[in-house]
């Protein structure tokens, strides 16, 4: 089994990994860079979602060069990091949120691999959109280092590159939304597709608009995020290093209905 992390690219340091490489994976949708290495002797993949130079915004992101490229070189549980805002007072800057359920009020991207003709077409199952599982791992890790992580935490997400409204905030707040981000929606629906177990750790970096008592920046996103990366890197690779290899969830099968993306599993 292998671990795949997405993460920014202020997450990831060098010398993270043992016996660590940068890969090129080309695929059907364009060519994705990854860094591969070993982590307590098991094998991790990263994946920075923006690029070398965190250079490519939300919307434009290759969210399926990406999945497919982590599918191929054997990825199988899959943990992702987002920046949030919080839609809720007692969701405080600075603290963590596993994520459980999405909204999605994205608007142009391409949200599947099989799109009809000769890759069929596939009505994903969404009703655990992140891996349960996987979920219930990372928490439990949380509980045994002693870092508070809420447990769930509905996902908004948005198109971007632009912050949002204080009316579309009020709107997401009615809708039962706890954090906003511009970046989980396709991945996760394209994880499921791909029969990868995903979660997400969403890190609350300001309060959205409207809550927040000044004007939104990127910077201020930054700053935050900053001050976190070493809980967020605790929390990451002590989940690889105890997390079992055997998979009992329903991910495997999310795509049973079209077979796999003709990518061979091992032993296949």
């Amino acid at each position: 089994m292998k671990f795949g992390i997405i993460g920014g690219t202020g997450f990831y340091e060098p010398g993270l990994l043992d016996e660590e490489r940068e890969l090129t994976v080309k695929t059907p949708y364009g060519a994705a860079t990854l860094k591969v290495g070993l982590y307590q002797g098991k094998e991790v993949i990263f994946l920075p979602r923006h690029g070398k130079s965190h250079m490519i915004p939300p919307h434009l992101i290759n969210y399926r060069a990406n999945i497919w490229a982590l599918r191929e070189i054997g990825a199988t549980k899959v943990i992702a990091t987002a920046a949030v805002g919080s839609l809720q007072e007692d969701l405080r800057p600075g603290e963590i949120v596993l994520v459980d359920q999405l909204l999605d009020f994205t608007k142009s991207r391409p949200q599947t691999f099989f799109e009809g003709g000769g890759a069929g077409v596939l009505h994903v199952d969404m009703t655990s959109p992140y891996c349960p599982s996987l979920h219930e791992d990372i928490y439990q890790v949380a509980r045994r280092i002693q870092l508070h992580v809420h447990r769930t935490g509905t996902y908004v997400c948005t198109e971007g590159p632009r912050y949002e409204t204080p009316a579309e905030i009020r709107m997401f707040r009615m809708l039962g939304g706890d954090v906003v981000g511009m970046t989980s929606v396709p991945e996760v629906v394209l994880a499921r597709e791909a029969t990868l177990c995903y979660a997400t750790l969403a890190l609350i970096t300001n309060y959205a608009a409207g809550i927040s008592l000044r004007p939104l920046s990127h910077q201020e996103v930054v700053e935050a995020t900053n001050r976190a990366q070493h809980a967020m890197r605790k929390l990451i690779f002590t989940s690889i290093e105890q997390i079992k290899e055997e998979r009992s969830c329903s991910c495997p099968q999310a795509a049973k209905e079209l077979g796999s993306l003709g990518i061979k599993e091992k032993g296949e």
